[in-house]
């Protein structure tokens, strides 16, 4: 059974993600984000922008203590 998830327009990712509507549009373009087709419009899942998210996110790096010393 498919779940039905609110499907947002590229403004509203673009707000979501706080960009301007050429980014999300370019994530339709070169297929890198899931998206659906109603008619003419498009729309795209509120599960697809949390996963977009989430598979993009960069954690931050641990900084080894040596590393913290400065050569003498």
């Amino acid at each position: 059974m498919v779940t039905m998830d609110r499907l947002l327009t590229v403004e509203e990712v673009a707000d979501a993600l706080g960009t301007t509507v050429r980014f999300p549009r370019r994530l339709i373009e070169e297929r890198r984000i899931t998206f659906v087709k109603v008619g003419r419009h498009v729309r795209i899942p509120e599960s697809v922008v949390s996963s977009y998210v989430a598979e993009h996110t960069v954690q931050p790096a641990r900084i080894r203590r040596a590393s913290l010393r400065r050569a003498a």
